[in-house]
């Protein structure tokens, strides 16, 4: 069986994929697991999940301000706007993965969040009304045009953004992430 919890040097439990540094542990500590509904950071990390398919999470983590950066602080508008001379600098910058596909993709994704945003009024109305399936999301961007969200991709955006928590039996987050969770009503649809 695979080892599923560590204790840290002050003895908190912590979901053992978060061990390799204090920035995982932040990052586990305060966002994996707890409930998003702000349309800019569900873009972000939906976009930043893509860019990780293939990759461990810690190299996007350390790049995550590059990301923000580059991406003009995910705000889709100005994404969905970008063309083919930003995708050259992106190329370009060694601050972010610098993979064609998955660049083009995240500026496709932008338009389609856009497209999203007028059909459900925003990305958190669709996402926290969609059935907590990997499979049936994932099925239903693709539908919608978007671009890498395969299950696996979809299933860790779920992951991070509350939607499931899969904080390990006895991790001293868990409990938080639970209590977040169940006192969590996502915000009406607010104009973007």
């Amino acid at each position: 069986m695979a080892e599923t919890l560590f204790t840290d040097e002050a003895g908190v439990a912590r979901c053992h994929w978060c061990r390799a540094s204090p920035a995982y542990r932040d990052y586990h500590d305060t966002e994996w697991g707890f409930p998003v509904d702000d349309d800019r950071r569900l873009f972000e990390k939906i976009c930043l999940e893509g860019f990780q398919s293939g990759l461990s999470w810690l190299t996007i983590l350390n790049k995550r301000e590059n990301f923000r950066r580059a991406f003009a602080r995910f705000d889709a508008a100005k994404v969905a706007k970008f063309g083919e001379a930003d995708v050259q600098r992106l190329l370009a910058d060694a601050g972010i993965i610098r993979h064609r596909g998955k660049i083009e993709a995240a500026i496709n994704n932008a338009q389609r969040a856009l497209d999203l945003r007028k059909e459900c009024g925003s990305l958190a109305a669709y996402f926290w009304n969609a059935p907590q399936d990997a499979a049936a999301i994932s099925k239903d961007l693709k539908k919608r045009g978007w671009r890498f969200v395969g299950p696996t991709t979809v299933y860790a955006f779920m992951q991070a953004i509350g939607l499931v928590n899969d904080h390990a039996e006895g991790c001293s987050v868990r409990g938080q992430a639970q209590a977040a969770r169940k006192s969590f009503r996502p915000s009406a649809p607010r104009g973007q």
